[in-house]
């Protein structure tokens, strides 16, 4: 049986103060070895909601959790129609300046490797490689009878076929590519099953309330076993599967940085948290230490 998952946080002690000071994050850098791992906070310039800053989706939104989306018809057919809305905004995001300097950071050979808790695929579109998608990727979909992955595109359109005039005006688009709709709006929709078994299709992310595969875990392990820092960007570290490696790094005496513009459930455990705003604070950090950024994507 499982628990309820942590949606929330609420320091317990004295926030570590944020500073504007960039410099340890610099220095950490210029050393080398650093591994990235990266929250919802980075995507924000890119027009995705974050979940808990002021105004974040928590505030008017309940995330799907695994076990409501395995219980029924009904939740499926509202997890379906809104993250369908949702996908239309979603997958036309872009990557913004913080995901360039990150993508050039590891091209210098400053990084060991990122791990991020999105599932935008942002990082990747920026032209990061080997990206750890921690929570998996809105950009597959995987049948929960048989396991076999598709593409997002492919389902889009089969769904786009099958609820034709579908267009109702959403309050607002989540982190997790979920719109906000009601329960009227998403009445009649259409879901549908695997193509290969006719079993239930699930997006191949890693729900609320859901394990992320050990195997992954294990692997963000090693990275951070051989990595010489730990830079976190844009997460609260509010849930435990982000949390866990910041722990992990400052046991084995490994300096944590943070930038992030509001306290995080890892301070404690950090050298610094710089509270700027990531876009800003990543490129400034380019400048300083001569790493040359791509301009703007557009593909």
């Amino acid at each position: 049986m499982r628990m309820r998952p942590t949606l929330n946080w609420l320091p317990t002690e004295d926030p570590l103060p944020g500073t504007t000071d960039p410099e340890p994050v610099a220095e950490a850098l210029s050393a080398g070895g650093v591994l990235v791992l990266s929250g919802a906070g980075i995507s924000t310039e890119s027009g995705i909601p974050d979940y808990r800053s002021e105004g974040g989706s928590l505030s008017r939104h309940t995330p799907m959790t695994y076990q409501d989306f395995t219980a029924g018809p009904h939740a499926r057919r509202r997890y379906w129609a809104r993250s369908h809305l949702g996908w239309r905004t979603f997958g036309r995001a872009r990557p913004n300046a913080g995901h360039r300097a990150v993508a050039a950071f590891a091209r210098h050979g400053l990084l060991t490797g990122v791990i991020t808790q999105n599932v935008d695929g942002l990082h990747q579109a920026a032209g990061s490689e080997g990206v750890v998608e921690l929570h998996g990727s809105l950009a597959r979909v995987v049948c929960l009878s048989c396991g076999v992955l598709s593409p997002r595109g492919e389902l889009a359109r089969r769904l786009e076929e099958a609820n034709r005039g579908f267009a109702p005006v959403a309050a607002g688009i989540n982190p997790d590519g979920d719109a906000d709709l009601t329960d009227e709006q998403v009445e009649g929709f259409r879901v549908l099953p695997c193509t290969v078994c006719g079993g239930v299709l699930k997006p191949d992310v890693v729900f609320f309330g859901e394990a992320v595969p050990p195997r992954r875990v294990e692997y963000c392990r090693t990275l951070v076993r051989e990595a010489t820092s730990l830079l976190v960007l844009g997460s609260s570290l509010t849930v435990m599967s982000g949390l866990r490696f910041v722990r992990q790094a400052a046991q084995a005496g490994k300096p944590v940085l943070i930038v992030n513009r509001d306290p995080t459930r890892g301070d404690r455990h950090a050298a610094a948290r710089v509270a700027l705003p990531l876009g800003t604070a990543l490129s400034a950090l380019a400048a300083r230490l001569d790493v040359p950024v791509d301009d703007e994507l557009t593909a």
